[in-house]
């Protein structure tokens, strides 16, 4: 098959992933889209059951060596796609606009190159998880019973970055994106007629202090830290009563794990405090928990010279992004990189209702995984 050919496979993949996109823990449809995909490569094993939906092809060398895994996700966002695109979403309100089918496609033309060349050494694991948008997938995965045959000395990925350069490679080592949890914190009083207000135990005082003292913390916390509050709700609209329930939801944010850790029992501390002075109960939950990804700097060696030999813009950056990604589940358990891809200058930002992943990008996606490979597993 000509280069030409399995590059408009390749797109054609991507633009019937883009049409049929589907929310965290609802993969199914897109997960046999991938197998289909895959079972045409002839891998030497097929691994499923990796979470919800989740699932690996193998790729096997003849000698021993290290085992390369390259992921990709298959969820989408609930956001309504807004643009005008020949492949626009079939699902209302349902859309690819973080870039994941752009990413599917990519590791799917890692295997198709695989399937011509196989590695020599060790072997080479494209994995497809589900539910990466909630935080959930990752863990999912790499608590699966199936996920024991995979065993990764080295896990890589990448993500497109609209703002930078179409093929630029953007590379940091250490922290590359945030930790991040959403945190709900429950107060509970007591309702009255609102005639009355002195006979019941309203919130609402506690709730405004919350969302003023949650957003001071980080005037507290030496490394980067944000707390944003994304909602809060008081009582009922009932004009004749004295609100007796409040939520307060907060997203916390943070560049390290440590740092998160700290964040977090501040929040509860005061959260305790508040509810106290005025006489509440209360209780915290939390959810779409991310780690920080901490990418490795072995790793970081192999990327950064495939771009150079591929002749690849890299931009090596200083900061890391605020936001999160359940990449950082695998930098914990083995030498890992995820790395910036970038997908334009003028490219709407990520989850914006008109983002569709540039097909142009995804050569140089390929290539880098490729040649990544080519320095691991020949």
């Amino acid at each position: 098959m000509k280069d030409s050919d399995k590059l408009k496979k390749i797109i054609d993949l991507r633009k019937n992933l883009h049409r049929k996109p589907e929310v965290s823990g609802n993969e199914a449809g897109t997960s046999a889209i991938i197998k289909a995909f895959l079972k045409e490569l002839e891998p030497d094993e097929i691994v499923e059951e990796l979470g919800p939906y989740g699932l690996a092809a193998v790729f096997k060398g003849e000698q021993k060596g290290p085992t390369t895994l390259i992921r990709a996700e298959l969820d989408a966002l609930p956001i309504p796609e807004t643009g005008k695109i020949a492949h626009k979403s079939v699902h209302p309100g349902i859309s690819h606009t973080c870039g994941h089918d752009g990413h599917m496609a990519i590791v799917c033309g890692v295997g198709l190159n695989l399937s011509k060349n196989r590695p020599k050494k060790g072997k080479v694991v494209l994995i497809f998880q589900p539910s990466e948008e909630t935080g959930m997938g990752a863990a999912q995965v790499i608590s699966s019973e199936n996920y024991k045959k995979i065993k990764p000395d080295y896990a890589f990925a990448l993500h497109n970055l609209p703002g930078h350069e179409k093929n630029e490679i953007v590379l940091k080592k250490g922290a590359f994106t945030a930790a991040s949890k959403g945190m709900t914190i429950a107060l509970k009083g007591r309702t009255s007629h609102a005639a009355h207000p002195e006979d019941g135990q309203s919130p609402a005082e506690a709730m405004c202090k919350l969302i003023v003292g949650l957003q001071k913390l980080p005037e507290n916390i030496q490394d980067f830290s944000l707390v944003t509050i994304i909602h809060a709700q008081l009582g009922e609209v009932a004009f004749g009563t004295t609100p007796g329930n409040a939520l307060v939801m907060a997203t916390l944010r943070t560049f390290e794990n440590e740092t998160m850790a700290s964040l977090t029992q501040y929040a509860e501390r005061l959260a305790e405090l508040i509810a106290k002075e005025s006489g509440l109960e209360f209780s915290i939950s939390y959810c779409e928990e991310f780690e920080a990804v901490v990418n490795d700097t072995e790793p970081w060696e192999l990327v950064n010279e495939s771009a150079k030999e591929l002749q690849l813009k890299t931009k090596h950056i200083r900061i890391p992004f605020r936001w999160s990604e359940d990449f950082g589940k695998f930098s914990t358990l083995t030498n890992s990189l995820l790395f910036g891809l970038g997908s334009g200058k003028k490219q709407p930002q990520l989850h914006e209702g008109h983002y569709d992943f540039p097909d142009e990008i995804i050569p140089a996606g390929i290539a880098v995984f490729t040649k990544i490979i080519e320095k691991l597993n020949h």
